[in-house]
């Protein structure tokens, strides 16, 4: 869906300065997981706004908007400002919380004013930095790497964890990746989804972890589904999983009770339903099809 969706009275742009105004946005979050313990050990801010004729709207419906208009830096200051009242709600309310994760676009790194917003959103809600996570996708770092780099550095001196969202699917360089100070690089969905049916998907999510510990970062799969994919994963050595074998992105109110109650992702229960995988390999593609079958 397009922004042609919004209202007519108003143009889109005009729409969206007025929603950020007015704090209509919401965060969802999903939560990040430790594959070996099944522990929860962060979670991914989402934002969504709360249209007040078409209802609840998911980025994907307003987040070019934002960039085109030149408003998504505002809007990504108020999702990190979001974020960290958030945890401090759930901290005084005696919640366990774990680090959150806002996403950052090429612009809000682009720009010199990152830093402040950051140490704005954390001294307002009396947050240590640890608590907090940036992630950013390959073609926002690649933008302007020299400024990129700075920008990071400066972060991560302050106590921010920093991610590398997407990784594999833009036009990294291994010689930039190894400048950028990151913390984990995130395997993108779209090699997860095959990675067992799929010996090109499989082989460029192994090179994902073994680039990832190498430079001793942790390594995320991105839109884990079944168990087979997550037993793949694990014993290939990749360190954290998201997606909806744990769960999908869920409002404030239901993460609280996630981090509440502690739940794990039993992998016992992903051997007894699944067993292993075996991915068919063969470098005739007629053959490989034929085994397949």
């Amino acid at each position: 869906m397009d922004d042609t969706f919004l209202t007519r009275s108003k143009s889109p742009e005009s729409q969206l300065r007025d929603a950020i105004e007015r704090d209509e946005f919401l965060l969802y979050y999903q939560p990040r997981v430790d594959i070996i313990s099944g522990e929860i050990v962060g979670a991914e801010a989402l934002v969504r706004w709360q249209h007040p004729e078409h209802g609840l709207l998911p980025p994907a419906d307003f987040i070019a908007l934002a960039e085109r208009s030149g408003l998504i830096s505002p809007l990504g200051a108020r999702v990190i400002h979001m974020a960290c009242k958030q945890q401090s709600a759930w901290r005084a309310a005696g919640l366990r919380i774990v680090p959150v994760a806002a996403n950052v676009s090429g612009a809000q790194l682009s720009r010199d004013n990152l830093i402040r917003v950051v140490r704005e959103a954390l001294d307002d809600n009396r947050l240590e930095p640890e608590w907090l996570g940036l992630e950013l996708t390959e073609s926002a770092a690649m933008q302007d790497v020299t400024r990129a780099i700075k920008s990071l550095e400066k972060l991560r001196e302050l106590g921010i964890k920093l991610s590398l969202d997407d990784f594999g699917t833009g036009y990294s360089s291994l010689s930039y990746l190894k400048r950028i100070p990151i913390h984990s690089v995130k395997i993108d969905r779209s090699f997860i989804t095959d990675i067992t049916r799929s010996v090109e998907d499989a082989t460029i999510a192994l090179a994902v972890i073994a680039i990832a510990r190498s430079l001793g970062l942790t390594s995320v799969a991105e839109g884990v589904e079944t168990f087979a994919q997550l037993n793949y994963l694990a014993q290939n050595h990749c360190d954290e999983m998201q997606g909806y074998l744990f769960s999908a992105p869920l409002n404030s109110e239901t993460f609280a009770t996630l981090l509440r109650e502690r739940p794990r992702l039993d992998r016992r229960q992903s051997a007894a339903s699944n067993g292993r995988s075996l991915l068919i390999v063969d470098d005739e593609l007629s053959i490989g099809k034929a085994l397949t079958r």
